[in-house]
């Protein structure tokens, strides 16, 4: 049995694919019998946020997901991520970064650099190059020194994934924890022993895993989830019409028939069936998982 966990980010509200992958997550919690926790990944609060995350949840109810204690909130953790953050610089392990985004993209797409990674531009700043990024008002964001370690992971469904990591953000310039240090750490504290999500978030997996390892962590299990595309082809996401349960109800479908859907998709019943999630428990097999993505018909 491991505690699992899902984490939405208040941003928007959940379409087809993020209710898909917490559905996943919550049959691999609860067909082994283990607790389920709930995390709103609110580092980065907009005006609206609380009111997203409040529809995010009833969305989740709706379907029949339940949880485990109160929701926790990432934004009260800033505290933690901070002490874990001074950790990491007082070890060394960590290099002011005065690069802005679009430096950094295109540094990463200039020839013979690794696709995507963070190219090494301030990893070797003397003490007089940073001082003249200060003194022209450019703010640092904190990066992982990571000496470009190759780390494996298993993922339960995409198998065994080595990869070089890459300097990841630890801080962002604005002094926002950032993600992967938030993640890494907040898992932890809540006793998260397997994180199910999205497989757009596999490739960060090595570097998390070199983070725990650099705390003294224990690594959680993972299993990432493959994305449902649009009709085009592409990522899902609004512009591609009805894809929230608010859209789908409005347009005459109920709560049952997307978790109906949802399931088939996974192949836990056939089409047409009624899905209650009693009988997708019993008919859950995490090795039986679809590997490829997943294309959303609009209704």
């Amino acid at each position: 049995m491991a505690t699992g966990r899902f984490a939405p980010t208040p941003s928007a509200d959940l379409h087809v694919g993020n209710l898909r992958t917490a559905l996943v997550a919550w049959l691999f919690a609860r067909s082994s019998g283990s607790r389920f926790l709930m995390r709103v990944e609110d580092l980065d609060p907009r005006p609206d946020s609380r009111a997203v995350a409040e529809r995010q949840l009833a969305d989740l109810a709706a379907l029949g997901l339940d949880w485990d204690g109160p929701v926790a909130h990432q934004s009260a953790h800033r505290a933690r991520h901070d002490e874990v953050l001074a950790e990491l610089v007082a070890a060394g392990l960590t290099f002011p970064c005065y690069c802005t985004r679009r430096e950094v993209r295109e540094a990463a797409a200039a020839p013979h650099a690794p696709t995507g990674a963070y190219p090494g531009t301030c990893r070797a700043l003397t003490v007089s190059e940073r001082a003249a990024h200060e003194a022209a008002g450019r703010p640092a964001a904190l990066r992982l020194r990571s000496d470009g370690r190759s780390v494996t992971v298993h993922d339960r469904i995409h198998g065994t994934v080595t990869a070089v990591v890459d300097d990841i953000v630890l801080r962002r310039n604005d002094g926002v924890p950032a993600y992967h240090l938030a993640v890494v750490v907040d898992d932890h504290d809540q006793g998260v022993e397997e994180v199910v999500r999205g497989d757009d978030l596999l490739d960060a997996t090595p570097s998390q895993a070199h983070l725990c390892d650099l705390l003294g962590l224990a690594r959680p299990t993972w299993a990432h989830v493959p994305l449902v595309l649009g009709p085009d082809g592409r990522r899902l996401a609004k512009r591609h019409g009805a894809v929230t349960l608010a859209d789908l109800t409005a347009s005459g479908r109920t709560a049952g028939d997307v978790l109906a859907v949802l399931a088939t998709s996974l192949g836990l019943v056939q089409p047409g069936e009624p899905a209650p999630l009693a009988t997708l428990l019993d008919s859950f097999d995490p090795d039986e998982l679809p590997r490829e993505p997943w294309t959303w018909t609009p209704p």
